[in-house]
């Protein structure tokens, strides 16, 4: 039995490594020249730029999702994780507030927000062993069985409670029941203030458990060493192969390249399934799910930014929110704050005495950027954001006046060349009172999708769960016991 997954992304490698564990002989097309997807990291002229990676949830050896980064060899002896705290700091005016794990230092902020911290401590306090079921769906055949407990649900009954509540809300509105302005704007460095207040409390209670760290070598490292696992499984990986369309011929689903036909018992759709519904077929679907997803989807869309320094910053912070004394106008959208990741303790990132540093910039930016494309001024655009980025940082921080040797940058255009992501989005948005309309994790017998758009909202661990499911759903489909080790 053969499978073909298109994407060689978090859920893809997920999928694959778990069909080809089970017996089912796997093919991965990836359009790209690396594994990872969106997330990944690159070099330039001996800097290593993370785009990925600030976090990862099942970091914890006792939490169920690192299961998962070990099965499917995500998580080696070469990329041990480091657990940084605080977690954030901000810098501004006043000097430097950080962010512990276990909120240590907030309540020296003043007495009138002590209400709001007990709040937030009670909050956390609910979440507290709180994390993402891994179970085997109905009728699949496992070797090694995750029965459903329900006294694992049970002890998340705190959190499946107040999950109501905090999804009525956004992360910007939750963060102002502190009058202290720096809280608010600490809090504000977590996630994206738009998108609903359960994520923010879900991220930090995920610090105050001791997970969420950084696998050494970062997104690329942890991507390759997915791959690596799966190649020695006796997987297959044909990179710089774009998927152009899926089709049904002879009674089994056929994926076509710029030059072959693959044939498959099972196809997954690892790609971003927003792009692949309009793309991917002769006709674009038109089931309810389909048109759901058009109507409904919002994208999280950014803009990274990256600089090469000719200096050592170990004595700044290791994730930042900047107060910028003049806000750093880009894309349409004014920007008041910057959060900043410096890894100037990665000694492998930079040339001795250097350092990296990163700062996305979220926006929904894509038409804009759509648009300096069509008239010619996308490269101007480009240098301009870049300068004033730089001029920003460097009124925050000094010692990088004069000393960059090198800077990146990449626009929701760059994920939508090298990803095939839908506006160039990494994620979906998942603002207050919104649901989010997926695509199927079986779609027809025989095809399948995977990925940020089967799952809610993104990010790594839905990624990685969405593969392992896909995966279940074939190997019920052909009746193969499911391998997870």
């Amino acid at each position: 039995m053969k499978a073909i997954v298109i994407g060689a992304g978090i859920s893809g490698l997920t999928c694959a490594n778990y069909l080809q564990r089970s017996g089912i002989h796997t093919l991965i097309l990836e359009q790209a020249a690396t594994p990872g997807g969106v997330s990944t990291s690159w070099k330039r002229k001996g800097y290593t730029f993370e785009g990925g990676i600030h976090w990862l949830i099942g970091a914890k050896e006792s939490i169920p999702l690192h299961n998962i980064w070990v099965e499917t060899g995500a998580l080696q002896e070469n990329n041990p994780v480091y657990f940084k705290d605080p977690i954030y700091t901000l810098v501004d005016s006043e000097g430097r507030m950080p962010l512990y794990r276990d909120l240590h230092g907030l309540e020296l902020t003043g007495l009138r927000d002590r209400l709001a911290l007990a709040t937030l401590k009670f909050h956390l306090a609910c979440f507290n062993g709180f994390h993402q079921p891994i179970t085997d769906i109905s009728g699949v055949k496992a070797r090694y069985p995750r029965p459903f407990s329900l006294w694992e649900y049970i002890k998340m009954g705190g959190a499946a409670a107040l999950s109501p509540f905090l999804m009525m809300q956004s992360a910007r509105g939750y963060a102002r029941r502190f009058r202290n302005p720096r809280i608010r704007e600490l809090l504000a460095a977590v996630v994206e203030p738009s998108i609903n207040a359960l994520s923010l409390i879900y991220t930090l209670s995920t610090f105050a458990m001791g997970d969420s760290g950084y696998p050494k070598g970062g997104s690329l490292q942890m991507a390759r060493n997915m791959a690596g696992h799966f190649l020695g499984l006796g997987g297959e990986i044909r990179y710089r192969t774009p998927a152009l369309e899926v089709l049904r011929e002879g009674g089994k689903w056929t994926v076509r390249t710029a030059d072959t036909l693959f044939s498959a018992d099972a196809v997954v759709i690892s790609m971003d399934a927003r792009s692949a519904i309009d793309k991917l077929f002769k006709m674009p679907l038109q089931e309810i799910w389909a048109q759901k997803m058009r109507r409904s989807l919002r994208t999280t869309q950014c803009m990274f930014l990256g600089a090469g320094i000719r200096t050592d910053l170990s004595a700044w912070p290791r994730s930042m929110q900047l107060v910028l004394p003049q806000p750093l106008r880009a894309s349409g959208h004014i920007y008041k704050t910057l959060v900043v990741n410096n890894y100037a303790d990665v000694k492998s990132y930079a040339p001795e005495g250097c350092s990296v540093v990163t700062c996305l910039l979220h926006g929904p930016t894509y038409a804009w950027w759509k648009a300096a494309k069509e008239d010619g001024t996308y490269a101007t655009r480009k240098q301009e954001i870049m300068e004033a980025f730089l001029d920003a940082l460097g009124e925050m921080i000094p010692d990088i006046r004069g000393k960059v040797e090198v800077t990146d940058m990449a626009t929701p255009l760059t994920y939508e060349r090298y990803c095939s992501t839908f506006e160039g989005s990494y994620m979906s948005d998942w603002p207050p009172f919104q649901p989010l309309y997926h695509a199927p994790y079986k779609y027809k017998e025989g095809l399948y999708f995977t990925g940020q758009r089967t799952a809610y909202s993104g990010g790594l661990p839905p990624a990685a769960q969405s593969g392992r499911i896909t995966a279940q759903y074939v190997c019920k489909d052909l009746d193969t016991e499911f391998v997870a080790y």
